[in-house]
Parts: structure tokens; C-alpha cells; sequence
């Protein structure tokens, strides 16, 4: 059996240069608890196959290694002992200077090989912001740019994440893309590229792309044509070839314990944006906010147990070290057995440097009980709440059901209780706001200092007020909204930060937080776009465009330029896919994507948000945990089930020092 040989590390062309670059320990590797296999590890195993995975989070290290989705599919893929998975990241400017001057390709930061060796390139996107990133990591690889021009030389260049579930802006770009859960599929890809090698390699890479979309759970754009009508919108999506189906589904993990990854958390040699351990204690959220993708895309909701939850806790601490978990989930204290997932530990760490925290907690589910025991070892950090709208009207329209007594009665329970400070957050630019709505976001944060004051009769009382602006997003019911103009928001934000400024009062106790509109722009053409955005994210790519994400690299001008020039022609503008609604007969670009929740239902739930915002309806849709079922079609359509507690159990192996 031929034996393949292992491509030259970088490193040497590498190391020399480090000392001419800003954080050079991002890109030496020699994390804990890091994986290093040989090349052809699977040679002797059965098939004699080994499938190659380079993993990146399209961001810079430091945001990218903490990053938990790419540290799960690292180790789950290497536990194969057929399959090496490695990682890398975006490189800063000042090294990419030095990588093109010097002929030095992309490279993984476990043993610095290059990326095209390898037979997998997977990416997962949290935010479209990274696509530009993805452009110049590929050019690096020496990967062309556009998937039609790639040979059996390259790898499968693969998208995952929360914007893959429209994928459409990047479809020149990328070869497949994976919609959900990754945990499973990965080691489904990983058996099909097996076979396929073992096999000779048959009809190249268009007969492996093939074997994958006629799955049914890979979407693989090149076998789909589009049709676009005289106005612009979409007339079809349609498959190309015969066998690959019309809708693609996504992927659903409805076994959480028997995944209770990542087991060897990386521990990085340099400081990073989460410098904690993270544990997962549930996955999905039916509370129902109208705007949030993420509580849509991963429904039904699914729990650990609190056994699982335990261990995974007590492994953690031990093989990373990290004097901080984070209880994590889109809203942690929804948990059925929160109060003794957070006394347990509590109690096992109570007088160690062990502290938890629970990162995600809604108005509605926060008491102090809770508070206090993620704060017993003496660390009380500020509190941190949704609200989102500023109004009553507004949380009814985007059905974030948290009155201003719910918050007021929290906060003063918090104050009374030694917190300081609490972090409020608010959007700006929801369907039917109003200027008075977003002022009225001021007025509840008088109110909550005067409240604090009032209680605690002290006036070193804080509050921060966040605001972010809204941007209508796929498989949600706002996604047939109009976006918000970067002008109108950006002079709402004034009239707020004036309104806060001027309060002799209460505006010194109130810090404001805020990003301007044009940022919110980029990322609603990005999220809501269709292949005809490609052109764009291209041309700002080769005009500079890298680290959109980050607000000093940033540059709207170089977005409208390139939207400019890539749509001249076509009748349409950055305008049509940002601040134009949508109607029902509508082909989106992301409809032949399934993520299981029905449209009928999504766009009900629209007409229901339109009907309460000019008052002719009080329709609240609930916890579907708690209540009768909404029918959004998830269950059914993915043959899934919610899967709560309560269990009963205690937190084993867990034992009180």
C-alpha cells in the first residue's frame, strides 16, 4: 500500500519572520490539549483511507480559538483514527504582507501544513462579516477563488454555521455547504470522501459533490440553477442534474449526551476574547422572538441532563485549568433544572478560584436565588438583560414578552441585593419603530437607576445601555422586513444619546453603547442577498476588504463602491435588498434550504407582528416547552421532539469538597 507523503510545514519559511509581526504566538500553534497526526494516519485502518480536514473560523485567532462549534468538529473528527483535522485562522494584515512577499500559502496552525493539501476545507460562518476573510484565506491556499475553476487538486471547499442557512452570496465561492448541528454530518462527509478515495477517485471531484447532494443533507450550488425575472426577484431555483433532490434539509443533534464535546477543550498559549471553559447546557430556543435566527434555525429545544452537564463541568476544570465556566445556551436559565445545575457546582468550587457564570439570562427567567449562587466565591460582575425594544409596543411586535415591571421588579432585586451595575441591551431599527419608541429606551433607563437608588439608598448606581441595530435575517418571521436606512438609524441614536446626555439627573449613572447604521447595511445585504451578491463581497475582496467584522478595518464606502460596479446592469442596488419588504409570493433565495420551520407559519407569525404593532391585535405566542404546540412545523418536518427535564438526578459525579 502506497503511503501518502505528508506536504512540507511552513514553519520554516515561517518562524524567522515572526519577530516582524504584531502577536506572533497566534501563529506558532502548541495549544493544550491540541491534536497532532501524522499525515497518512489512516493507511493502516480498514479502506486504508485517510480524509484530511482543515477547519477554520474565518476571524483572527483570538477570536477563533475560543470559538466552540470549530473546537467540537476538531476533536470529534479526530477521535477517527482515519481522519486529521487541524485549524487555522484569519491572518492580520501585517503577516499576510509577509505571506505574499515571502510565497508562504495559508497554513493550519497545528503543524503548519498547507491548506490545499488537504481534502476538506470547512468553514463555519457565525456572520456573513467573514466572507471577505474567506476570500483571502482561500487566494492564500492557492485555492481559486471560484469553485467552477478548482481541479482534483483542491480540496471540497465546505460553509457551516448560522449563515449558512443562505449561502447563496458566497455560492461561486464555496463547493457545498451544511445547514445545522455539525457533530454528525462531518463524520457522514468524512465516510463518503473515504469511500470515494478507496475507490480511486472516480469522475474527480464532480462525482464527489454529487455523492454528497444526493444525501439530501449537503446543498451543493453548483447542481442548482437559478432563474431570475424581469424584476429582479427570483423566478426558481431549480436542480440541474437528475437524482439531487429540491429542498435541502438541515441537520439535528437530538442526542446532546452522547456528544458531550469538546471533552480536551483548547487551552491557546496567547490571551483571547473568552478566557473561560464553556459548557453547552441546552441547544434551541421556542421563546419565539420574531427576530432571532438563532432561536429558529436550531429549534426544537434539546437539554443535557444534569448528569451529563456535571461531568462535562468537572473534565473541563481539570484538563484546561480555567478558573471560569460558562453555563451556555441562547437563554441558560430556561434550563428545567437550572437551580441545581448552578447550586451543585457551586458547592463542589465554593471557597476554590472556580467561578461560573451564566452568560444568557432573560428578565423573565433571572432570580436572585440564581444570581447568587454563580456569584459565591465573591466574583459579582454586572448583570446583563434583553429588553430589545424600547417600548412596551415594540417588545409586543418583536414578541419579546418583558414588560417594564418584569424589568424594574428584576433590577431592584439585583440592587437590593450589592449589584452595581446592569447592562441593558435594545435594537434599533425593528419593523414599525418609531422615534418615540426608541427614546422611550432612555426613560427605562432613568427608571432603572432611580429604582436602584430608591433601594439601595446609595447613587453609585450604573447603567449601560447597548444598542445594535436590527438586520432582518432568513428562516425568521422578519425576514420579509424592511431594513432600517443607515441614516434614519443613525439619527435615532442621536436623538437617543442626546436624550441620555442631557438629563442633569440620571445621565451621568447611564453609559451608552452603540454601533452606527452602515455596518447593519453590509450585513443585511450579506444576510438576505442572492448569488448576484457574490460579485460584491469579490470586488471588495480585491479592493481590501478584509476584517469587516471589526469596525478600524471596516469601510462602507468600499461596500457601495463594489455594489456599484458589480450590479450596474441588473436594475438593482444595495436599497433592493436592504430597506425593500418582501410579499408572500416572493421566491427567497434561501426557500429551497429547509430548516424545517414552515413558511405559512413564519409568515403568519409576520402578519401577527404587523397586526400588533397598529393595535388591532394582543396575540402572544408562548414557550412552546410550556404550552400547547404553535405547529412551526420543525417536529414533524424533521421528525425531532423537545427534549426537557426535569430528570430528578443531581450533578454526579460532582462531590462537595
Amino acid at each position: 500500500m502506497s503511503v501518502a507523503v505528508s506536504p512540507a510545514s511552513v514553519f520554516p519559511q515561517l518562524e524567522s519572520r515572526l519577530p516582524s509581526v504584531q502577536k506572533p504566538i497566534q501563529y506558532v500553534g502548541g495549544e493544550l490539549n491540541s491534536t497532532l497526526k501524522d499525515w497518512d494516519c489512516g493507511a493502516s485502518t480498514e479502506g486504508g483511507q485517510t480524509v484530511r480536514w482543515a477547519l477554520m473560523y474565518p476571524d483572527a485567532y483570538e477570536v477563533g480559538l475560543p470559538n466552540r462549534g470549530v473546537q467540537i468538529l476538531y476533536e470529534v473528527l479526530n477521535e477517527r483514527d482515519w481522519i486529521v483535522a487541524e485549524r487555522t485562522y484569519a491572518v492580520w494584515p501585517d503577516m499576510e504582507a509577509v505571506m505574499r512577499e515571502h510565497d508562504i500559502p495559508q497554513f493550519t496552525v497545528d503543524q503548519h501544513r498547507p491548506v490545499r493539501a488537504f481534502d476538506v476545507f470547512g468553514l463555519s460562518f457565525s456572520t456573513e462579516l467573514g466572507y471577505t476573510n474567506m476570500l483571502n484565506a482561500l487566494d492564500l491556499a492557492g485555492i481559486p477563488l471560484h469553485a467552477a475553476d478548482r481541479t482534483d487538486d483542491d480540496p471540497i471547499v465546505l460553509a457551516g454555521g448560522h449563515a449558512a442557512f443562505n449561502p447563496e452570496p458566497i455560492a461561486d465561492f464555496i463547493d457545498a455547504a451544511v445547514l445545522g448541528d455539525g457533530e454528525e454530518v462531518v463524520l457522514a462527509i468524512s465516510e463518503v470522501v473515504r469511500e470515494w478515495k478507496a475507490e480511486g477517485e472516480p469522475s474527480g471531484r464532480d462525482e464527489l459533490l454529487r455523492r454528497l447532494a444526493v444525501s439530501g443533507g449537503v446543498y451543493v450550488p453548483k447542481f442548482y440553477d437559478v432563474a431570475y425575472a424581469a424584476d429582479g426577484t427570483i423566478e426558481a431555483v431549480v436542480p440541474n442534474r437528475p437524482g439531487i433532490p429540491f429542498r435541502v434539509a438541515k441537520h439535528t443533534l437530538m442526542d446532546l449526551d452522547a456528544w458531550p464535546y469538546p471533552r480536551k477543550p483548547l487551552v491557546p498559549p496567547a490571551e483571547t476574547v473568552h478566557e473561560r471553559f464553556s459548557v453547552e447546557i441546552f441547544r434551541g430556543c421556542t421563546r419565539g422572538c420574531r427576530f432571532c435566527r438563532a432561536g429558529m434555525i436550531t429549534r426544537p429545544v434539546r437539554e443535557r441532563s444534569i448528569e451529563t452537564i456535571g461531568a462535562m463541568v468537572e473534565n473541563g476544570i481539570r484538563t484546561t485549568g480555567f478558573e471560569e465556566v460558562g453555563l451556555l445556551s441562547l437563554s441558560s436559565a430556561d434550563h428545567t433544572e437550572i437551580a441545581e445545575v448552578a447550586k451543585d457546582p457551586a458547592d463542589r468550587y465554593e471557597g476554590s478560584n472556580v467561578s461560573l457564570s451564566l452568560p444568557s439570562t432573560r428578565v423573565d427567567a433571572f432570580n436572585i436565588t440564581l444570581a447568587n449562587e454563580f456569584s459565591r466565591n465573591g466574583r459579582r460582575s454586572g448583570l446583563t438583560f434583553a429588553p430589545e425594544g424600547g417600548s412596551e409596543r415594540m417588545r409586543k411586535v418583536i414578541n419579546k414578552m418583558v414588560s417594564e415591571e418584569d424589568l424594574i421588579r428584576t433590577v431592584a432585586a439585583a440592587y437590593s441585593h450589592g449589584w452595581r451595575q446592569v447592562k441593558l441591551y435594545f435594537m434599533v431599527g425593528l419593523p414599525t419603530e418609531t422615534d418615540e419608541d426608541v427614546l422611550q429606551v432612555a426613560d427605562l433607563a432613568k427608571k432603572v437607576i432611580a429604582k436602584g437608588r430608591e433601594v439601595t439608598g446609595q447613587n453609585d448606581i450604573r447603567c449601560t445601555v447597548s444598542i445594535g441595530g436590527f438586520v432582518p435575517k432568513p428562516h425568521t418571521p422578519f425576514q420579509w422586513a424592511a431594513q432600517l436606512d443607515h441614516e434614519t438609524t443613525d439619527m435615532r441614536l442621536k436623538k437617543l444619546r442626546d436624550t441620555v446626555r442631557d438629563d442633569k439627573r440620571y445621565g451621568r449613572a447611564i453609559g451608552f453603547r452603540y454601533h452606527d447604521g452602515k455596518p447593519g447595511i453590509v450585513e443585511g445585504l450579506l444576510s438576505r442577498g442572492d448569488r448576484r451578491v457574490g460579485g460584491i463581497i469579490e470586488q471588495v475582496w480585491r479592493d481590501g476588504g478584509r476584517f469587516d467584522g471589526w469596525s478600524e478595518h471596516f469601510s462602507y464606502d468600499r461596500w457601495m463602491s463594489a455594489a456599484s460596479t458589480a450590479l450596474d446592469g441588473t436594475g438593482i442596488d444595495v436599497d433592493w435588498y436592504t430597506t425593500r419588504e418582501r410579499d408572500y409570493d416572493e421566491v427567497l433565495p434561501w426557500d429551497h434550504l429547509d430548516s424545517g420551520l414552515d413558511k405559512d407559519w413564519l409568515w403568519g407569525d409576520w402578519e401577527d407582528a404587523l397586526a400588533v404593532a397598529d393595535g388591532s391585535s394582543d396575540v402572544e405566542i408562548e414557550d412552546c416547552r410550556w404550552t400547547p404546540c404553535y405547529d412551526c412545523g420543525v417536529c414533524p418536518e424533521m421528525n425531532t421532539e423537545i427534549q426537557i427535564g426535569p430528570t430528578g438526578q443531581r450533578l454526579l459525579p460532582l462531590a462537595v469538597v
